[in-house]
C-alpha cells in the first residue's frame, strides 16, 4: 500500500511537468501554416456571399472563387446584376481586375494591394492572399493579459520587404485544432485598427473551418463586412484556363 502511494506521488508531478512542457512548446510553425492555408489546399473552389454594412446602407455581393496552391486566385462576382462579371485574377505577385461595363482589364499595382476591394473592409490583399503569414511575417507565441484558457495567441510582425500597413497582427487560435477565431490588426503606431472574428465552424469537403468571417474597422463607425462561405470544396481538379487573362474577360 505504501509503495502504491509512493508511486502515485512520484507520477503526479511527472504528469504535471510533462503537460506543462507540452503547453509551453506548441509548434508555432504548424499553427501559422494552418491559419495561412485555412481556406486553401492544392486547389479550392467555392461560393461566397459578402455583405457590406455601413450606417446608412447595406450591400450584398455573391461570387464564385477558385484557388490553386498559394499563388493563384480567381474571383468572379455573380450578383447583383449590375456588378455581375466583375472579376479579379491573381498570379504570383501580379493582380488584375476586369470591369465588363467598360470592357477593361486593369492591373493592380503593389501600392494598391492594401486598398479596399469593391468598397468592402477587405483589402485586395485580403481577398487574394498575396502575402503569406509563413513567408512574409515573423511569428511568436504571446500571452496577453486578457488571454483565455484553451487558446494560443500568435503575434505576427512583417518582415522588412513585406508590403503591408500593419505593424503587427495577433491571432487567437483554438489549442485543440489550431482553428483561428479572432485576428486583431494594429498599425505601425501600435493602434488597433480592425478586428476579424471567425465564426460558425463548419465542415466543407471533410475540412473543419469557420464558415463566417466578420471584419470590423475600428475607425469607421457602424461599418463592417461579413463574408459567408456557402459552398467550398478542396483538391478537385481545375481547368488551368481558369487562372488566365482570357478567362478574366469572359462574360458570364
Amino acid at each position: 500500500m505504501k509503495l502504491t502511494i509512493l508511486l502515485i506521488c512520484l507520477l503526479i508531478p511527472c504528469i504535471h511537468v510533462t503537460g506543462s512542457i507540452a503547453e509551453e512548446k506548441p509548434d508555432i510553425h504548424k499553427i501559422v501554416e494552418k491559419v495561412d492555408r485555412l481556406y486553401r489546399s492544392s486547389t479550392s473552389q467555392g461560393k461566397i456571399e459578402m455583405t457590406i454594412v455601413s450606417e446608412n446602407w447595406t450591400r450584398t455581393l455573391k461570387m464564385d472563387i477558385w484557388s490553386s496552391g498559394m499563388d493563384r486566385t480567381f474571383v468572379r462576382i455573380t450578383y447583383p446584376k449590375k456588378d455581375a462579371g466583375i472579376a479579379t485574377l491573381r498570379i504570383g505577385n501580379e493582380m488584375w481586375n476586369y470591369f465588363p461595363k467598360i470592357n477593361k482589364v486593369m492591373k493592380v499595382p503593389p501600392s494598391m494591394m492594401m486598398s479596399s476591394w469593391m468598397g468592402s473592409d477587405f483589402t485586395n490583399d485580403d481577398l487574394v492572399k498575396e502575402s503569406s503569414m509563413m513567408k512574409d511575417y515573423f511569428h511568436k507565441l504571446i500571452k496577453p493579459e486578457n488571454s483565455e484558457p484553451g487558446f494560443y495567441y500568435v503575434e505576427l510582425t512583417p518582415k522588412g520587404n513585406t508590403p503591408t500597413v500593419w505593424g503587427r497582427i495577433i491571432i487567437k487560435v483554438r489549442k485543440a485544432d489550431y482553428i483561428p477565431v479572432r485576428e486583431d490588426y494594429y498599425d505601425e503606431k501600435g493602434r488597433k485598427m480592425r478586428v476579424m472574428e471567425l465564426k460558425e465552424i463548419s465542415v466543407f469537403s471533410g475540412r473543419k473551418i469557420p464558415a463566417v468571417m466578420e471584419l470590423i474597422p475600428l475607425n469607421k463607425k457602424g461599418k463592417k463586412t461579413v463574408v459567408r462561405y456557402m459552398a467550398l470544396r478542396f483538391d478537385k481538379q481545375l481547368d488551368k484556363g481558369i487562372f488566365s487573362l482570357r478567362n478574366l474577360q469572359k462574360r458570364r
